[in-house]
């Protein structure tokens, strides 16, 4: 395992004093290492889990040639661009079961969606596309036989036909080892007939406050204490994120109650989440505690906000020290923490995209930073994306967090932003 020295020693111009961000992302793909247990779980409880093996599909999706639309079925090679097709309807083929019947030269079969192709047929015509009439050369002394015209140019041969295993084939990867397990996953797990799944064990995730100003729920306001808002924000993310959380309260700037509470959290986590105590000028008991109990580096980060940052290990457990200010800390997680966690859970790589959005009004930006604004993204008359800022931008400015709906990131050595100037920007949704 290295050690943050060994870590540090790879990067180049690593600088713990002013750190971009870039490289704090690179730096922390280094230090975690992904969970090495699994555990069988039923599809029902396999959301935002992370698949510990490929799944090998055991049948075709679907398991044969069908129809994708409710229409008639015939045999394609009768097309021709210029001349109309008349078919004489011979039967119906049903969902949930194939025709019997036969079809010869200029006949055709009203067929469902889903249901089974005939033997020689490729081809689908919708039923709203045709014209329905009585075939006079079938029609007997008291009734006729239906019949259809098809327009040329219309259709190609094949088309409106979903072909055996388009969708998955059988003894096929259908889903890979590290993949979150989303919904959509979920109705693929489900066609396939899969019941149980193999999955990574959850993450096991610490988290405390830090701090003698901070007040817990239920206790009574005082003066110069502040209520720990940090706490249910990042049980939210992680809970989100599908970890399991250890939430471990509010501890004070004591030396006994922080050595207990790091021993405990290495004891039984394999990540440590902490907030305050890592800016410089407080109270030095939660950085000399980290320094006392593990291998630990003191980051200056160049962002805004968030820019005070510890991250190492205590024992085998990882440990991210993120700074007080509410923004702050779901700035530093969403940008480090939750790509670290996502490692270490065993998800494949994946880097929050970026969507490009017009600035609707000018930013103050300076190079040598990276900055994260919260901003409003809206979609513009011509479609495009636009964005503008919620208005203060303080790191302890909660509110701006639930008026947002992404982040502006101004890269590192970006400067400032005018009116229609296209800038990045980081969506919440699925992340808050």
């Amino acid at each position: 395992m290295k050690t943050i020295a060994d870590i540090a020693a790879e990067l180049q111009g690593y600088d713990p004093q002013s750190l971009p961000a870039t490289t704090v992302n690179s730096f922390l793909s280094h230090l975690v290492e992904p969970v090495t247990s699994h555990e069988e779980v039923d599809v029902f409880h396999a959301l935002g889990r992370v698949l510990s093996h490929d799944v090998i599909s055991p049948i075709s999706v679907p398991p044969h040639d069908n129809s994708a639309m409710d229409g008639y079925a015939f045999d394609g090679a009768q097309l021709t661009k210029t001349n109309k097709l008349n078919l004489r309807v011979v039967g119906t083929a049903l969902a949930g079961k194939a025709w019997q019947g036969k079809t010869g030269p200029g006949e055709c079969v009203k067929i469902m969606t889903g249901a089974i192709m005939p033997a020689g047929l490729d081809t689908v015509v919708p039923q709203e596309f045709v014209t329905r009439h009585t075939d006079q050369a079938q029609a007997g002394p008291s009734s006729g036989a239906d019949a259809i015209a098809i327009p040329p140019g219309l259709l190609q041969a094949g088309d409106n036909r979903r072909k055996l295993g388009e969708d998955v084939m059988k003894g096929r990867p259908a889903l890979q080892k590290g993949e979150l397990l989303t919904p959509a996953a979920l109705g693929l797990l489900a066609s396939l007939g899969i019941e149980k799944i193999s999955v990574w064990r959850k993450l096991r995730v610490a988290y405390f406050s830090t701090g003698d100003e901070i007040l817990s729920l239920g206790e009574p306001p005082r003066e110069g204490a502040v209520y720990d808002s940090n706490r249910y924000t990042v049980f939210g993310l992680l809970t989100r994120l599908g970890c399991a959380v250890i939430d471990m309260g509010v501890v004070r700037d004591e030396p006994a109650q922080l050595e207990a509470a790091f021993n405990r959290a290495a004891g039984e986590a394999d990540a440590i989440i902490t907030s305050g105590g890592v800016s410089v000028g407080e109270a030095d008991f939660t950085k000399a505690m980290m320094q006392k109990l593990g291998d630990v580096a003191f980051w200056k980060i160049a962002m805004r906000p968030g820019r005070p940052m510890a991250v190492g290990r205590i024992g085998k457990s990882v440990l991210f020290g993120l700074p007080g200010n509410p923004v702050a800390v779901m700035v530093t997680f969403l940008a480090f923490v939750r790509p670290a966690l996502l490692q270490m859970m065993g998800c494949k790589a994946r880097p929050t995209p970026l969507l490009k959005a017009r600035s609707l009004e000018a930013l103050r930006k300076k190079p040598g930073r990276t900055e994260y604004q919260r901003g409003t993204v809206t979609t513009a008359p011509d479609g495009s994306l636009q964005v503008k800022t919620t208005g203060n931008q303080g790191s302890g400015v909660l509110s701006s967090m639930v008026q947002a709906n992404g982040l502006i990131v101004l890269h590192h050595d970006q400067g400032n932003v005018a009116p229609g100037d296209e800038i990045d920007v980081m969506m919440f949704d699925g992340i808050i």
